[in-house]
């Protein structure tokens, strides 16, 4: 199968195309580099497979749609992976035009360029965080998620919207994928994961939001894109899937085991929550299972563990 990737210089994209190459398939890999983070980072997450034989890495931004257009020309893709995107809740505030930009006018570049080409597989990064503040636990997909707390999961919703349009229009299979708090090797040095590590090897402070009481639903990347690699394998018209582990952890337990990987005590600080922080994402992964055989196999422990041995050889070493 030919798959283009979009983001595949970041943290789920480069595992991705990997996983891809690693079972025999064609990737475009795309991805401009930007520093929204340290672009050497990124090119450090592509250096494994940006000369692989069936790999045709190009440095191209999703907002030019005529590049977008060539690319698309020369090397016609069978399934698109679209993880292309700025992330980061907290860091969308203020910058709703940006992500406006990237996220929906560049999803929407990438969208046309597959309904231009004839590909019929599209898969669509999203996120956890369009739950909100909903009160219904663990997130179900057919919640309406119509009050997003922030531009970052507004601009994810957008999009789910557009592929639904796509899908009725231009008959696009159109999966949605809500990642939920995705870590592990390679994580971005703005995701909680990394900087509370990075932070505690520093004796830097760290924000613990509500003394730590909240929840997230942390999720083993390759179980991520064990789920990407199989929706990308099937056409099921226009759905949405919830992509997490199904096992919300306390900040405070995940901080502590971080602590005990490190050998050192957090230097913490308490303040309340912001806005756009709801207490917990816990997934349902029901539809997962069924739509995706998806079953997520590493543990918080294991995984932590593997994020820590990373660290100590790409950023210690």
């Amino acid at each position: 199968m030919r798959v283009l990737v979009t983001g595949a210089a970041g943290f789920i994209g480069s595992h991705l195309c990997e996983a891809l190459l690693a079972r025999g398939d064609e990737v475009s890999a795309l991805d401009d580099l930007n520093d929204f983070y340290d672009p050497a980072r990124k090119r450090a997450n592509v250096a494994g497979f940006r000369d692989h034989p069936r790999c045709r890495f190009a440095e191209l931004d999703i907002r030019d749609a005529s590049a977008l257009e060539r690319r698309f020309a020369e090397w016609p893709p069978d399934a698109i992976a679209h993880l292309a995107a700025y992330g980061n809740v907290r860091y969308s505030i203020g910058r709703a035009p940006l992500y406006a930009d990237v996220n929906i006018v560049g999803s929407v570049n990438v969208l046309e360029c597959a309904r231009a080409a004839g590909t019929e597989t599209f898969v669509f990064a999203s996120t956890s965080s369009i739950y909100g503040a909903t009160e219904q636990l663990p997130f179900v997909e057919s919640d309406p998620c119509n009050r997003p707390l922030a531009p970052y999961p507004a601009s994810k919703k957008a999009v789910e919207v557009l592929g639904y349009t796509y899908h009725n229009l231009h008959g696009t299979h159109f999966t949605a994928l809500r990642f939920f708090s995705v870590y592990g090797p390679r994580g971005r040095p703005d995701m909680m994961p990394y900087l509370v590590t990075d932070r505690i090897v520093r004796g830097e402070e760290i924000s613990l939001f509500d003394a730590g009481r909240m929840k997230r639903d942390w999720t083993y990347v390759d179980d991520v894109t064990a789920g990407v690699l199989a929706a990308l394998d099937r056409s099921l018209g226009y759905e949405i899937v919830n992509l997490g582990r199904g096992q919300p952890v306390l900040m405070s337990e995940f901080v502590e085991r971080i602590e005990g990987l490190v050998g050192r005590a957090a230097v913490l600080s308490t303040p309340p929550a912001p806005a756009s922080e709801p207490k917990v994402t816990y997934a349902s992964i029901e539809k997962a299972r069924q739509l995706l055989d998806y079953h997520p196999t590493t543990d918080l422990a294991d995984g932590l563990a593997a994020l820590w041995e990373w660290y100590r050889k790409a950023v210690l070493a």
